[in-house]
């Protein structure tokens, strides 16, 4: 095994290039003590709107609280019914059942992940209110279908975006298809903060405006409150993080790419399954997820060589304890299932090297060929 160890993410590396500005943002944000609601979050605001093809922006204080926004500015409440995918995060879920609504999950394509829109008819009921698709792993979903249905039918749309920071879909940038786009900028993420953040993008100011009013106490006015709201602002520290940050997101994103490309190479045939591009989308690769067999002795195999590998993720929404009362039943969702115990996600970041995705790559390769030598 070699010494130096692969982690599925390495946010020490990003820190240490941009350094020096995160610093002098610090030290200024604090000399002037405006800690939320101030400069820095109305500039990202507007400069990741922008980014996005959309005219607002909506900073808040996490991916999960951005659903919980947009769900809330678009009037889903109790009772409500939102299309969504059971392969996604618990988030999706919990910011749908937050506002007292119900998930109604479709499967997904067995190819990129995402969610199968030939089945939103299937599930459409007079109860229906809105579409949630969920662009995983960073690769868009196939929006014009999931566009023209809800077009057809009065629906909302709001796109989970947290995974998927720059991916387009014919050249169009998500968060920019549905009402409001919805972005984690969780430490991880493609564009991260330094722990917790989020915003949310769109092209309507009455739903920008209901989204500032409810990440703040459902107040415009200081005490004064029109609704029940909450404390989901972004304050000024993040939001620093995240100007600095800002203009190296393509770059960083490119350098995605390349990595997936020479995963891709190198993998195509061996591993059960890599990535898929569909043609009319781009990929920007928060995870890079392949299909392997038995996945737990691949990740004990991989932990022995020093390499980091998740699983995102290896229990479906719709089989959590969290979700047994919306009544679904193993074997509803059969392509979720049958590929949640074969996923597995190896080492992504914009900071590694070729020697490291070659690394990983031989460790891959060296388990694919020890697993055909025990089955021979």
């Amino acid at each position: 095994m070699s010494s130096e160890n692969i982690p599925l993410v390495d946010l020490r590396a990003q820190y240490l290039a941009l350094k020096p500005e995160f610093m002098a943002a610090f030290e200024e944000v604090l000399e002037g003590m405006q800690l939320f609601i101030g400069p820095r979050q109305r500039a990202f605001e507007q400069e990741f709107a922008m980014y996005c093809g959309c005219q607002f922006g909506v900073g808040n204080a996490s991916g999960t609280h951005a659903l919980e926004l947009a769900l809330r500015a678009c009037g889903i409440g109790a009772g409500d019914e939102v299309i969504t995918v059971a392969n996604t995060f618990i988030a999706t879920v919990e910011a749908i059942a937050a506002v007292g609504a119900i998930p109604v999950f479709v499967d997904i394509d067995p190819e990129t992940y995402l969610m199968n829109w030939q089945q939103l008819e299937q599930v459409l009921t007079p109860r229906t209110r809105a579409i949630l698709p969920v662009h995983l792993y960073g690769h868009a979903v196939e929006m014009q279908p999931v566009m023209d249905f809800a077009r057809v039918h009065g629906l909302r749309v709001i796109e989970d975006a947290s995974q998927a920071h720059g991916a387009t879909y014919k050249g169009q940038r998500v968060g920019s298809f549905g009402d409001i786009g919805c972005f984690s900028l969780y430490y991880s993420k493609n564009l991260g903060a330094f722990g917790e953040a989020g915003i949310c993008t769109t092209n309507d100011a009455e739903l920008a405006e209901k989204m500032r009013m409810y990440r703040d106490h459902g107040s415009r006015v200081r005490y004064l409150h029109e609704v029940m709201g909450a404390n989901g602002r972004l304050d000024e520290l993040q939001a620093a993080v995240l100007l600095i940050k800002m203009p190296h997101l393509e770059r960083w994103n490119e350098a995605r790419q390349a990595h997936a490309q020479a995963y891709n190479e190198q993998l195509r045939g061996i591993v059960d399954a890599v990535p898929v591009v569909r043609p009319w989308g781009t990929h920007v690769y928060c995870y890079y997820v392949i299909q392997v067999p038995d996945r737990d002795r691949f990740r004990q195999f991989m932990q022995d060589e020093g390499i980091g590998t998740n699983v995102h993720y290896p229990i479906p929404l719709h089989l959590q304890p969290a979700c047994v009362s919306y009544g679904y039943k193993p074997g509803m969702f059969p392509v979720t299932e049958a590929l949640a115990p074969k996923i597995v996600s190896l080492p992504m970041y914009p900071e590694l090297t070729g020697k490291q995705v070659q690394r990983v790559i031989d460790s891959v390769k060296k388990y694919i060929g020890s697993v055909a030598s025990h089955s021979a």
